[in-house]
């Protein structure tokens, strides 16, 4: 099957909210879209949907090639076919037909990731040979790098392709693409590869290493592996670690390392053949695996580096298994003094979340909340405590540590005072948790915005004029805070 209207349509929508003055332009194409026939067929007229790849070397050069039916020269590209899934993967199909490039020479750049650099609209001339009449092509271009230091030799498809060349931004034929080309140029289009996915290689300091079984579904990245927990950069992501913040929270949003530390980059394949790199950040926690809130994937695991041979495991993660572990010797107990052992559980006791809040009041009696990232997996949008999750750690330890890493406040544990708890569940498929709200009583700094994937904003609220969006047990606990009552609950029914 081609890609889908829906994906096509996506993808454009994607392209104009960079370029929306371009929405009067592609007038044709959104019509396209709009009505019944299939985009990306040829057969469809007045116009359909085609795709170029432009294609980057090191020296800011773009891959053109000359046609022998029109004597153009243009960036590879042609008509979609019923085998390409994506848009970007027809792209890539027609410059290694073209070209003879392989699907591994190419990266996604770091600028556009899988997004199209332009969109160009072109009018074709009537082909009686083959019954075309004159009509118009949708042109969907995708940027990649060149993954080599040189370009590899090329194998032109000679009944198609006469020559190429490699022609610099300002040289490039497309005004549209030449002009796009030389904005992103500023923004750090160098040709350059350079990592566009981050991981997490969490591991516990005691020999255990924390796995993720992915799912087993058509179009999934290395499907029905144990893999590690991340994924693709956005484009508003403002770095790789905040790529990986961003992924954690969305997938596993009870996991929150101690620390991610840069470790490697680890080259993969993409499932439409192209290289990925891949920047893999070092964290630390030693939680329950299982009471994990998993939002995507089979399960989280954790294993020791004498199982990894026999695992599945997605390519090149044992050997970076093996040279972290060796790097870092475990410096805690062994793994069979971890948690949960199963006497320590007895019969129809359901594990529980901990988690740690700060009621933090200023000299006019404001609390201050933080407004959460409109793409968190937890509450978007909505004003919260300064929180954490409680890892194999005291709760004052916890609170401290997450007051410091999320807003730059550093709190002394003796200046801490426990005012409130809250026994809170969101729905009957998930663990319950336990919020423990603590006030302190001094601090010092002023709050920042460490964490700016999870948290854009800190502001001080008078108690009796909160904003509307609040997360309920939040308000529950302040209200519970202001009437003097140490406990209330969130979730469980009415009483």
């Amino acid at each position: 099957m081609p890609p889908s209207r829906s994906d096509i349509r996506a993808t454009i929508e994607t392209y104009l909210s960079r370029h929306a003055e371009e929405r009067d332009s592609l007038e044709g194409l959104l019509a396209v879209l709009d009505a019944a026939e299939e985009p990306s067929s040829r057969a469809t007229l007045p116009g359909h949907v085609t795709c170029s790849a432009v294609v980057i070397d090191r020296d800011r050069r773009v891959l053109h090639i000359g046609h022998r039916v029109t004597g153009l020269l243009l960036c590879p590209g042609g008509h979609v076919e019923a085998g390409d899934r994506t848009l970007l993967a027809a792209a890539v199909r027609e410059v290694c037909e073209e070209a003879g490039l392989r699907p591994g020479d190419l990266c996604l750049t770091p600028q556009f990731l899988a997004e199209p650099i332009d969109v160009d609209v072109h009018d074709i001339d009537a082909n009686p040979a083959k019954g075309e009449p004159a009509h118009q092509h949708f042109d969907v271009r995708f940027a990649f790098y060149l993954t080599a230091e040189q370009p590899p030799a090329l194998a032109l498809q000679d009944d198609e392709v006469a020559g190429a060349r490699w022609l610099p931004y300002a040289d490039v034929r497309s005004p549209t693409l030449r002009a796009k080309l030389l904005a992103a140029e500023a923004d750090g289009l160098d040709g350059c590869p350079e990592p566009v996915s981050a991981n997490a290689l969490i591991h516990d300091g005691a020999g255990r290493y924390l796995l993720h079984l992915r799912d087993d579904r058509e179009g999934m990245w290395e499907p029905w592996v144990l893999a590690l927990v991340g994924g693709k950069r956005s484009r508003d992501d403002a770095s790789l670690e905040a790529t990986l913040r961003r992924e954690l929270a969305e997938e596993v949003p009870g996991l929150v390392p101690t620390e991610l530390v840069p470790f490697a980059v680890q080259e993969a394949t993409s499932v439409d053949g192209v290289a990925v790199p891949i920047s893999v950040y070092a964290g630390r926690w030693s939680g329950d695996a299982g009471a994990v809130d998993l939002r995507e994937g089979v399960l989280l695991t954790w294993c020791t580096v004498d199982m990894l041979d026999r695992l599945r495991l997605s390519p090149g993660l044992g050997e970076l298994i093996r040279r972290h572990a060796a790097e870092h010797p475990a410096t805690e107990g062994p793994p069979d003094d971890t948690y949960p052992l199963p006497d320590e559980v007895p019969p129809g006791t359901e594990l529980h979340i901990v988690g740690v809040h700060l009621h933090l009041q200023d000299d006019h009696g404001r609390i201050l909340l933080g407004l959460r990232h409109p793409d968190s997996a937890f509450a978007p949008d909505t004003w919260h405590f300064l929180a954490g999750h409680c890892e194999r750690e005291a709760a004052i330890d916890c609170l401290v540590r997450e007051a410091k890493e999320e807003a730059g406040i550093t709190i002394a544990p003796e200046d801490v005072d426990l005012v409130h708890t809250v026994h809170h569940v969101d729905s009957p498929n998930v663990r319950p948790r336990i919020a423990l709200v603590f006030q302190a009583r001094s601090w010092t700094g002023d709050p920042e915005v460490l964490e700016p994937d999870r948290c854009v904003e800190w502001r001080w609220w008078e108690p009796q004029k909160l904003p509307a969006a609040v997360v309920p047990y939040t308000r529950r606990a302040i209200d519970g805070i202001l009437r003097g009552r140490p406990y209330s609950e969130d979730g469980w029914g009415e009483r």
